[in-house]
């Protein structure tokens, strides 16, 4: 199950189908892979078990002529910040919780999809955070290099899904929360459009700026997982018959990354031109605003959640995220109203940059460098030290506070073999749009890795 040809749920699908690979050979080479790799530190919970149990019902399903679809009998990891009907969602806390009664809607569509839920991923505390190192559970490990980061907040489902631990996963996106760990690890991750996919039964960092979202080892698995969560189908595309307009945004995006990530970008601007498609400069005006719009809509909006927690479970946080949430209590309400408003100023900008330039998509670096070590507070980036919060979010949180759907696609690797992330921005509400294009850029722009 984890050769190249069967790592893609579009392989794997058809043969389910045809009856040449079951649903509980899929389980047994994900459930194997993870017991092969327990340093990772994916999981919090696995539901070895129930998955079997499942894999068997699906199987005698398929067999008897009722196939769902393209997920039918396929293993997917969830984020433990998304509801399960008979797990606990621990959030990656210590804090006590109770055992969810029902299941958040998108697991709802997954398990209707036919879908096999095999365990829940392990994060960053209450999804706060982006390396995945402050969790109650220990930190996850990047599968490329066991010292470093795997990203976060999802860094657990990113790392199953390198390790062929499952064949797709949910995560959550609030600043960057699935494009950092897929940068991070070398996989696919997909924020749709804002509001597009239920956030219910989801707990919640930042109500106005929370995405749920698809993480994949493909762009088509990414579509496949959409399509089920929006519920409904997009046509389907022959690649290459289209040609689209890139822009690729310097200054704020560019002027601060290694240059590994430069090389990766170039390639890839190379690629893409040399097969026909239009890449052209701009600037996307006010985006050097983007951290303090950010911080002061996320900050308060966590401090509201959490703070009767905080009251009563303060020392149960860990360190980190426990410090960020007391400074977020002393956000003033002027300072969240001028966010909100600059938040419309930013959408306006993102519409104009595209519109001026006639882009279908923008091009960016996903991160300003590979994943940092394990637990450090700094990394370097372009010669220079900077906070690792900080560097991780610069590139990804615009599109939170903007709702553009962007998804992480992997570059290639540099001399540390270690994955560069890129991302592509499309336009609000063309979600469907973005996954063609990144399609195109997948199957013909993507430099070797």
């Amino acid at each position: 199950m984890t050769s190249p040809d069967l790592r893609r749920i579009v392989d794997v699908a058809p043969l389910v189908r045809a009856g040449e690979i079951s649903p509980i050979d899929l389980v047994q080479s994900c459930l194997t892979q993870a017991d092969a790799r327990p340093e990772l530190n994916a999981f919090i919970s696995r539901l070895d078990s129930h998955a079997l149990e499942e894999a068997e019902r699906h199987d005698r399903e398929i067999r008897s002529g009722k196939y769902r679809g393209p997920l039918h009998g396929i293993p997917i990891a969830v984020k433990d910040l998304i509801d399960i009907a008979g797990t606990k969602t621990t959030s990656g806390s210590a804090l006590p919780v109770e055992t969810s009664s029902i299941d958040a809607p998108v697991i709802r569509s997954l398990k209707e999809a036919g879908a096999i839920i095999i365990g829940k991923t392990n994060l960053h505390e209450f999804a706060f955070g982006t390396t995945s190192d402050e969790s109650a559970f220990g930190p996850v490990r990047n599968p490329h290099d066991t010292t470093r980061s795997a990203g976060g907040s999802s860094g657990g489902s990113a790392a199953a899904l390198a390790a062929g631990m499952c064949f797709g996963a949910l995560g959550t996106d609030t600043g960057g929360s699935i494009r950092i760990p897929s940068s991070a690890c070398g996989t696919v991750g997909l924020k749709p459009t804002i509001d597009e996919i239920s956030c219910e039964g989801v707990v919640p960092l930042s109500t106005t700026l929370d995405h749920v979202g698809p993480m994949t080892r493909s762009v088509a698995d990414a579509a496949l997982l959409y399509d089920v969560l929006v519920g409904h189908s997009r046509p389907s595309t022959a690649f290459g018959e289209k040609r689209f307009t890139f822009g690729v945004a310097h200054g704020y995006f560019c002027d601060r990354i290694d240059e590994g990530v430069r090389q990766a970008l170039d390639r890839a601007r190379t690629a893409l031109t040399d097969r026909g498609h239009s890449v052209v400069d701009l600037e996307i005006e006010h985006a050097s605003i983007t951290p303090d719009v950010y911080l002061h809509i996320c900050l308060p909006e966590a401090a509201a959640f959490h703070g009767p927690l905080l009251d009563r479970f303060a020392a149960r946080y860990c360190a980190g995220v426990r410090l960020r949430l007391e400074m977020s209590r002393y956000i003033l309400g002027e300072d969240y109203a001028r966010a909100m408003r600059l938040r419309r100023v930013l959408i306006n900008a993102v519409d104009a940059a595209m519109d001026g330039a006639g882009c279908d998509a923008l091009l960016l670096p996903a991160q300003p460098t590979a994943a940092p070590p394990l637990g450090a507070a700094t990394m370097i980036v372009a010669g220079k030290e900077e906070p690792v919060r900080g560097a991780m979010l610069r590139l990804t949180q615009l599109f939170n506070i903007t709702g553009h759907p962007s998804i992480a696609i992997p570059g290639s690797h540099d001399t540390d073999r270690l994955p560069r992330g890129l991302q592509l921005v499309g336009r609000r509400q063309q979600t469907a749009q973005l996954l063609e294009i990144a399609g195109e850029f997948e199957a013909q722009g993507r430099p070797s890795c």
